[in-house]
């Protein structure tokens, strides 16, 4: 008889809710049955390689536990040398209800990294509307993290909302290991023309390897959030949203790949948060050359404490091949070496 994890049992159960149109059943599990946890901190990295670490929600820790929150912007300040740490991409739900005391916690945890960690950051629904609803894109973020926040790191390229310096939409710009790199960070459901302008920023930098942050891309199953295809069946789908309602200028993970991503050979990564489940989950596909594009769901808050600290850590070997995952939580002083916390990405 086959063993099945949770991870397993949840995929199937996704599968079948897929195929027989049911909806896809949540189930409550132990939130480290299927982990490996051994006592850390991560090694140091060896010359020439260095990391990019991923802050998924922390709409929990804004809310409830801001002292997490501190603890992982400190934590990747005090490891920024051993790690050589580049860059800290942040996937959106900063905050659980787009309240001005979250945001002031996300202020304080953030600014720790001001003027020592460039950085990027995207809205997730939870960052618009009162009390997170999402019915529209208002949101508190600009008056937190404003375009003239931005511009104090030599890495800020530019938004979308020029005029009105909002900063839901930026892209960024910096260098590590010898290579040449672009964030783009796009809003919760990229609206058309933000897709439209994110093919002009991707195209000006044909020569940067090219990573997508953006809150929803990817589901539990390894699979493109695909309104077309699956409709309700792949729950918090942006369609679904108020926000999405009247003129439904939204696009999912597949819109994305269709309309920005697969045009361009310079993308190799995307990065997305928002998904529950074990909230993980990655994709290989190939780009318009062959190349590889690797497509990564990260997001803890289902973990205790609103997340326990966790951390991904993507750490670039020294000789450019290669990827290696890993996660870490700084509270718990603990690496995950599951399959789905520790793995290594090809970047041939």
């Amino acid at each position: 008889m086959t063993d099945f994890s949770r991870r397993d049992l949840l995929k199937a159960t996704a599968s079948l809710a897929l195929t027989t149109g049911t909806a896809t059943p949540l189930f409550a599990a132990d939130p480290y049955e299927d982990a490996i946890l051994v006592d850390g901190p991560p090694d140091k990295l060896s010359e020439g390689a260095f990391t990019i670490a991923v802050l998924p929600d922390t709409q929990n820790y804004s809310e409830k536990y801001p002292e997490t929150f501190l603890a992982q912007t400190q934590w990747l300040i005090e490891n920024q040398a051993s790690l050589n740490i580049a860059y800290v991409l942040h996937l959106g739900d900063v905050t659980n209800r787009n309240s001005p005391e979250e945001w002031q916690n996300a202020d304080r945890a953030m600014r720790v990294l001001d003027g020592k960690i460039p950085y990027a950051m995207v809205p997730g629904n939870h960052d618009y509307s009162v009390r997170g609803g999402c019915s529209d894109r208002t949101t508190l973020l600009n008056d937190y993290f404003p375009v003239s926040r931005y511009q104090q790191q030599p890495t800020f390229g530019g938004t979308y909302d020029k005029e009105t310096d909002r900063t839901e939409n930026t892209y960024h710009t910096f260098t590590a290991g010898g290579r040449k790199f672009l964030v783009l960070g796009l809003e919760f459901g990229p609206r058309v023309d933000v897709i439209r302008w994110a093919n002009d920023v991707v195209a000006s930098f044909h020569d940067h390897e090219a990573i997508l942050i953006t809150h929803a891309y990817m589901y539990f199953d390894d699979t493109r959030y695909d309104w077309t295809k699956f409709r309700t069946m792949q729950t918090w789908n942006p369609h679904i949203y108020p926000l999405a309602k009247g003129n439904d200028d939204v696009n999912d993970g597949q819109e994305l790949w269709d309309k920005l991503i697969s045009r361009h050979d310079n993308f190799f990564m995307t990065l997305s948060g928002h998904v529950l489940g074990d909230g993980l989950g990655k994709l290989t596909s190939n780009g318009p050359s062959g190349k590889n594009v690797h497509q990564m769901l990260v997001n803890f808050q289902m973990r205790p404490k609103g997340g326990d600290g966790w951390l991904r850590l993507l750490e670039f070997s020294a000789d450019q091949n290669s990827i290696h995952i890993r996660d870490y939580s700084p509270t718990r002083k603990q690496l995950n070496q599951s399959m789905q916390n520790q793995f290594s990405l090809d970047l041939a």
